[in-house]
């Protein structure tokens, strides 16, 4: 059967994530202001990004001056500069190291490394907010058995992303944040303090291991996709149990897909 090849994306690179590429453009343009031009994205987002790698390093990474006759501008400290030739190097050995995974001979798959239960690969079905100077997304995301899940995210995370409907995405969450019930009696969805609650899927229990005030259950959502989430004793479920596996649309993480 054949592979599907590993891409960049699998090992983290660059475009997958724009901070390290914004760092650059920094370096490049010595502004900040014309470096988010460049990336198509915000002043805003520009500076997220920024201040991520900034924390990440522990160190500044671009010295900004504000005003002035050239109406102010930017350089890479040498730490910046040290972080960027980093990532080159890095990048070149990522490069080797697909092209070796990629031998017809090689079984080995990549993937990100996480403490998160749960992820499930699916599409940006559509993107909505409330106008352009809302600070939140919602993102709604197509899961491959036609549910939906909704990821509420900053607006310059979604820059930084790059989302855009159709693009194949990973959603994930943690299974403490998942809560696993019996479907309402009514058959419809459960609301909380008046207003309907989304990102509730179907499924039926898998797996269910006993513990002492809640039990983990594997939820089957359908087209093969599972999701691991805990449900509170006391309760009436069992392997084979229909349920409703329910999260908060803050707990969605998303995360590109290669």
């Amino acid at each position: 059967m054949n592979q599907r090849a590993l891409s960049a994306h699998h090992l983290g690179y660059a475009q997958a994530d724009k901070r390290l590429h914004i760092l650059q453009l920094v370096g490049l343009h010595g502004s900040i202001s014309q470096a988010a031009r460049a990336a198509g994205i915000s002043y805003k987002a520009a500076w997220q990004a920024i201040h991520t790698l900034t924390n990440l390093a522990g160190t500044p990474l671009v010295d900004s001056a504000v005003g002035g006759s050239g109406g102010g501008g930017a350089r890479l400290t040498s730490a910046g500069e040290r972080l960027l030739d980093a990532a080159h190097q890095m990048d070149a050995a990522r490069r080797d190291v697909l092209d070796r995974f990629n031998e017809p001979s090689s079984t080995a798959l990549a993937g990100p490394r996480t403490s998160m239960r749960n992820l499930l690969p699916c599409r940006v079905a559509r993107l909505e907010s409330d106008g352009a100077r809302d600070p939140m997304v919602r993102a709604v995301l197509a899961l491959a058995n036609g549910s939906q899940l909704v990821s509420m995210i900053t607006r310059e995370s979604a820059e930084l992303l790059g989302l855009a409907p159709d693009l194949p995405v990973l959603a994930l969450c943690k299974a403490t944040a998942v809560r696993v019930s019996a479907p309402a009696a009514d058959g419809g969805r459960r609301r909380k303090e008046g207003a309907e609650v989304v990102n509730q899927l179907p499924g039926k229990i898998e797996r269910l291991s006993r513990g002492v005030q809640r039990d983990e259950a594997v939820v089957t959502l359908g087209s093969g996709l599972q999701l691991t989430g805990f449900a509170a004793r006391p309760h009436r479920l069992r392997t084979g149990s229909r349920v409703v596996a329910t999260l908060e649309e803050s707990a969605v993480v998303i995360a590109l897909a290669s």
